[in-house]
């Protein structure tokens, strides 16, 4: 039978969280770490079925791995050199770990296979194979075009003309080939030809390149070149930030349910994108709500300290406001703007939003589906999605979550409005949460 957990009625939402590591983060980071020169200790790793599935095929590549305790682990880097030349990978349904991947081995003299569950085979990678084949990647699909299963073999490689790759499907496709190129050795440039999405995620990629030894030449959002010779080297030792997505819930649970409510590990100088959720979200103390030109605002209040970030209702408020936002920056924590569009005034627009079409599910049919049984009228569209409250949130609403972990914890929220619902299958959050319900239950009442 599928597990299920109902949620009892609440209005207050009061506390600290400290959250877990961030997924982006802490996948990049090992694997960056196992093609670096030398040994890494990388800590406060997200432990979740994500980079369980990194670690396994790590190991599975010949990359020794000592683990201290949950979040920390060392990493003995093979210098770009993976030692197994013969593996078979399965890599469930971790984007983070697939792409990344199949770029890597590609250019890695050997024989891979790379699977993952039924969903993952759902999802595009046909423009990150393309865009790998221009260089010569032996690179076959094992079902259906354009789509895993993979196969890849040995292959000659040839970076001397740019590579094109398209932007406006999904950011790891762009991410996988800046991580994989520095191991041709040689000089390498990148032409995105179609309008790139999700610019904050390649700024984490480049970023932790750097942390890495590997400068990226970037001109605009169009142009990337790797220089020759770049090698990964270790810092030593890096820290995983905390996740900005997940501080979403939290934020916005505090948005709703009074506050205040604290996120630890985290600031307003993290490297992840989704830390931009504060800004349609709410206003920092000092700025005002009357100010014309800051139309996009919800409404509540947002703090900062050296390693968190606090947000509660504005006093004197009792509903948020709607707002019509470009979420193109923020493309996982937009989906929590989704559900706090129950709790505003008037209609939501959430626009840019294409990518929610190709990830875990199709997030733009389940949301609307989902939100559709608490009351809300909603409009869907092929790249945006419009969310009109109802005047009572219908209650005992079951919401199926569609083994997405974000729908999971989007729908928590929910029973702020003071109804119960029930959660299909809540365990999907160990995909990057697995304590979020207890930490959730914590903060609520």
């Amino acid at each position: 039978m599928m597990e299920v957990l109902q949620l009892n009625p609440a209005s207050i939402a009061c506390g600290t969280v400290k959250l877990p590591g961030s997924k982006s983060i802490s996948n990049r980071t090992l694997l960056l770490a196992a093609l670096a020169n030398s040994t890494t200790e990388v800590c406060d790793l997200l432990v979740s079925d994500d980079t369980a599935r990194m670690l396994e095929a790590l190991q599975a590549l010949g990359v020794k791995l000592e683990k201290m305790n949950d979040t920390d682990w060392i990493v003995h880097g093979c210098g770009g050199n993976f030692p197994n030349k013969n593996a078979e990978l399965f890599l469930g349904n971790a984007g983070t770990a697939f792409r990344p991947l199949t770029a890597a081995l590609a250019l890695s003299g050997g024989h891979y296979t790379l699977s993952g569950v039924p969903r993952m085979h759902e999802r595009p990678i046909g423009d990150l194979v393309d865009a790998l084949r221009q260089i010569g990647a032996n690179i076959e699909y094992l079902g259906n075009e354009g789509f895993p299963p993979l196969k890849i073999s040995p292959a000659k490689i040839d970076v001397s003309k740019p590579i094109k790759i398209r932007g406006d499907v999904s950011s790891q496709f762009l991410t996988a080939l800046l991580i994989a190129l520095p191991l041709t050795g040689k000089v390498a440039t990148i032409e995105v030809v179609s309008e790139l999405i999700s610019k904050p995620y390649i700024d984490i990629t480049l970023n932790l390149m750097a942390k890495f030894g590997v400068q990226v030449q970037r001109d605009g959002w169009q142009n990337f070149a790797i220089r020759a010779n770049s090698q990964y080297q270790s810092p030593g030792r890096y820290y995983v930030e905390g996740d900005a997505s997940s501080a979403s819930y939290f934020l916005a649970a505090g948005a709703i349910g009074r506050g205040p409510v604290r996120v630890l590990g985290i600031n307003r100088y993290s490297i992840q994108g989704d830390v931009n959720f504060t800004s349609p979200l709410g206003l920092e103390a000092n700025q005002s709500l009357i100010d014309p030109k800051q139309l996009t605002y919800m409404g509540a209040n947002i703090s900062w300290g050296d390693n968190w970030i606090e947000c509660s209702t504005l006093p004197g408020s009792t509903k948020l406001n709607a707002i019509d936002y470009d979420c193109n920056h923020i493309p996982d924590a937009a989906m929590t703007l989704a559900i706090l569009a129950l709790f505003a005034e008037g209609t939501t627009t959430l626009r840019n939003i294409a990518s929610w079409r190709v990830k875990e599910t199709d997030r733009i049919a389940a949301m609307a589906t989902e939100l559709r049984k608490v009351g809300a009228t909603v409009e869907e569209g092929a790249d945006y999605i419009k969310i009109t409250p109802p005047a009572k949130l219908i209650p005992n609403a079951v919401i199926d979550t569609y083994d997405d972990h974000r729908m999971a914890m989007c729908f928590s929220l929910v029973c702020l409005g003071g109804v119960p619902v029930t959660i299909n299958d809540p365990g999907c959050v160990a995909k990057t949460f697995p304590d979020y319900f207890n930490q959730f239950s914590r903060i609520v009442r």
